[in-house]
């Protein structure tokens, strides 16, 4: 019993010290979220969602896109290295109206479920 329970740690610390290996992303946005706040029609639209690798392996950005056809999405084209920055640029086409759109970005980022993680922009055009 004492074997089984020896082996059944050693299994689970390392199983923690895998999970924890690779790369990590971080936004700089709280929550993930960039606000626009109030904006008039003639604001370009464009805000950049800034992250870090905090993993110690590369980071691949493989996707970002919105299912909304109002914003446009640029991602880097290069693997991001463990500690450095990178960012997600954002283009809005401004509509007059509330802002509430969601940018899916799918990464290799182990802090993730499946690397995906959820951006959003809010605020309102004027």
């Amino acid at each position: 019993m004492k074997n089984v329970a020896s082996f059944l740690a050693i299994v689970l610390f390392s199983a923690i010290g895998y999970a924890q290996n690779g790369p990590k992303i971080e936004f700089a946005a709280p929550d993930n979220t960039i606000d626009y706040g109030k904006i008039s029609k003639s604001d370009n639209g464009v805000r950049s969602f800034e992250f870090t690798n905090t993993g110690d392996a590369p980071l691949l950005i493989t996707g970002a896109e919105s299912t909304a056809s109002s914003i446009v999405v640029t991602k880097p084209g290069a693997a991001i290295e463990p500690g450095k920055k990178g960012k997600i640029d954002v283009k809005y086409n401004m509509v007059a109206g509330p802002i509430r759109k969601t940018i899916t970005v799918e990464t290799n980022a182990v802090n993730y479920p499946d690397g995906r993680v959820a951006l959003k922009i809010k605020g309102e055009v004027q």
